[in-house]
């Protein structure tokens, strides 16, 4: 299992979720960087996530759909703040209104740090959260299972794959 660790901080309003993998950090930047190879880890194993609009540059907004297993649809909207290949990536989550568009000032923002030693990147996920309500929802909804979940899909892509 690549999750080695899940560590939540209630006074810094964070969770971040470890994980390690054989391969290096280009590689992992790709599964980032490259709509279709996001698709296909970025939700729990029961849902399929589609981007429709991602471009990994400050300012840039991301925009994709999660569809759960009755096809009802789920909307996420990331305002990109900071990209530094291949090593970090900020983003803020936006909220949606009812139709799915933009809303800025979500609950939650995202750092994605990548670091590799002899061979093994490690990427952790850190999540921040605007208060101490909302992380505790997030976390009584399965959220720590889910970003499991979804980053234990990551190895199997990354078969073959590094030069």
């Amino acid at each position: 299992m690549p999750v080695t660790d899940v560590e939540k901080d209630i006074d810094a309003l964070t969770m971040t979720i470890t994980a390690e993998f054989d391969a290096d950090t280009e590689r992992l930047w790709e599964l980032w960087s490259d709509p279709r190879q996001l698709e296909r880890w970025w939700s729990p194993p029961s849902h399929s996530s589609t981007f429709v609009e991602h471009e990994l540059t400050v300012g840039a907004r991301t925009a994709y759909f999660m569809t759960g297993p009755d096809g009802e649809k789920h909307h996420g909207w990331w305002r990109i703040e900071e990209v530094e290949p291949p090593h970090r990536l900020r983003l803020k989550d936006d909220a949606v209104d009812d139709e799915g568009k933009p809303d800025d000032g979500g609950p939650t923002a995202m750092t994605v740090t990548i670091a590799e030693t002899d061979g093994i990147a490690t990427m952790s996920i850190q999540t921040h959260f605007a208060d101490r309500e909302s992380m505790e929802q997030m976390i009584e909804m399965g959220m720590e299972q889910g970003m499991t979940e979804t980053l234990n899909q990551v190895d199997p892509l990354l078969g073959g794959a590094r030069a």
